[in-house]
């Protein structure tokens, strides 16, 4: 194993923790700072990605990873309401499957990077990213609960 998929795996939390952090920062700049009014859409997907800035913390303060489990759903359902949301800006026609009828459009793009960064592809990338570090580091979790023989992660 190299030393930087060791580095991942044991640190995959504050990583985690660190991206998670940095989506909801941005979140709030880009709807408090810059007024951009979030979608219908946009409030499902911070309603998963909120919470995991306070539950990657913890864990992170305790270095418990048994919390992985219980944030992988969150990031699997965050980032499918945020690649269907993407879809959704890149593909009007599916703006009328399930139309935002209160506030602003879900099609609406605020930002439009190189033609293809918007804010639900930055949204469905920190999921995605929390998904892969937790992932690596669950593996390093379940190797630490068969060694104590418990089931449950020792913290250090």
């Amino acid at each position: 194993m190299s030393a930087f998929s060791t580095f991942l795996r044991r640190h995959c939390l504050y990583l985690a923790w660190f991206v998670s952090l940095v989506a909801v920062a941005g979140s709030l700049y880009l709807s408090e700072v810059l007024k951009y009014e979030p979608c219908k859409l946009c409030w499902f997907q911070r309603i998963f990605m909120y919470p995991q800035v306070f539950l990657l913390g913890i864990a992170t303060y305790r270095n418990d990873k048994r919390i992985i489990p219980y944030v992988l759903p969150l990031c699997v359902i965050g980032g499918s309401i945020s690649l269907y949301h993407y879809a959704e800006q890149k593909i009007p026609a599916l703006g009328t499957v399930v139309p935002c009828s209160i506030g602003v459009p879900c099609t609406k793009d605020y930002l439009n990077f190189f033609g293809f960064i918007t804010i639900p592809l930055l949204a469905l990338t920190a999921f995605v990213l929390i998904f892969v570090l937790l992932w690596n580091g669950r593996e390093s979790a379940e190797e630490n609960s068969e060694e104590t023989g418990d089931g449950f992660t020792q913290v250090e």
